[in-house]
Formats: C-alpha cells, sequence, structure tokens
C-alpha cells in the first residue's frame, strides 16, 4: 500500500506554555508605566506671573457674600444663617441672577469652606462669582518689636 495511516506520531505534544513573550509584554508596560508615571504628578513648582490686569468697573451697589473666620455669613452688611443666604441673595439683587456676587472671606478660612459657600451660590444659581482680594501694591512694614518693661537697651 502506498498511503498508509501511521499510528504513532514523530512529533510529541508540548503542553507547557511558553512565557517568553508574556515576560516581554510585561517588561515594556512596566517601561511605560515608568515613565508615565512622573509626568502624571501634579506636584510641580511654579513661579507664577503678576497679572497686569485692569481692574474691572465696580457696579455702584455691589453684592458682597462674606465669610468670616467662624465661617458664619455676611450679605452685605447683615449677618445670615447659612441656610438662609439664598433667600437673603435673592432679597439683595432683586432676584436677578445674572448679577455678580462679589465674594470675599477671611484669610483664616480653609479653601474647602470657601468652595461650599461658592458650591451654595452656584446651586441658588448665582453663576458670576467675583473673588475679592487685596491690591498688592505694598506690604505694610512690620512694627518694630516693643522691648519689655526694666530691659536694657
Amino acid at each position: 500500500m502506498a498511503g498508509g495511516i501511521r499510528d504513532t506520531d514523530d512529533l510529541a505534544d508540548n503542553h507547557e506554555i511558553n512565557v517568553t513573550p508574556f515576560i516581554d509584554v510585561m517588561l515594556v508596560l512596566l517601561i511605560i508605566f515608568m515613565v508615565a508615571a512622573p509626568l502624571a504628578t501634579v506636584d510641580v513648582n511654579v513661579d507664577l506671573p503678576v497679572s497686569n490686569a485692569t481692574q474691572a468697573e465696580r457696579p455702584e451697589q455691589p453684592v458682597y457674600v462674606s465669610v468670616r473666620p467662624d465661617l458664619s455669613l455676611a450679605v452685605g452688611d447683615d449677618d445670615v444663617a447659612p441656610g438662609a443666604l439664598a433667600a437673603a441673595l435673592t432679597a439683595a439683587t432683586g432676584g436677578d441672577r445674572e448679577q455678580r456676587i462679589f465674594l470675599r472671606a477671611d484669610r483664616a478660612v480653609a479653601y474647602g469652606d470657601l468652595m461650599g459657600v461658592m458650591n451654595t451660590l452656584r446651586d441658588t444659581g448665582y453663576l458670576k462669582i467675583a473673588l475679592v482680594g487685596l491690591d498688592a501694591v505694598q506690604a505694610p512694614p512690620e512694627a518694630a518689636p516693643v522691648p519689655a518693661a526694666g530691659a536694657a537697651p
């Protein structure tokens, strides 16, 4: 017979996984992440330039929302409970949600607390919020230390 069927196979089955390509892929991914990870950080020291922009005109009757160090709120000169901020702003602006609100906060107020007040303003419909700060023309000179009583000069 010319074409017989062979019962024995010369090639043995190999049931082992070849891990060399897997290791190569993992090493390439490791290198990519090692290069990309430092680029994703936000801790970059930046020396921001000073703004020379002209100051915007203030309206004749600006609406100020003040945040005191104890986190109490005031609209203009009137104290306001945190839950009554929307009603006080509606009364101060005449219901005009397009009017700019000037937000000023004490230096001791935490950033998260200030953002909470800004979120409250946005939730009530006031989207034009201006942050108020001091002009950085010149820092006041520090007072000379006063010598203690009975201290030798």
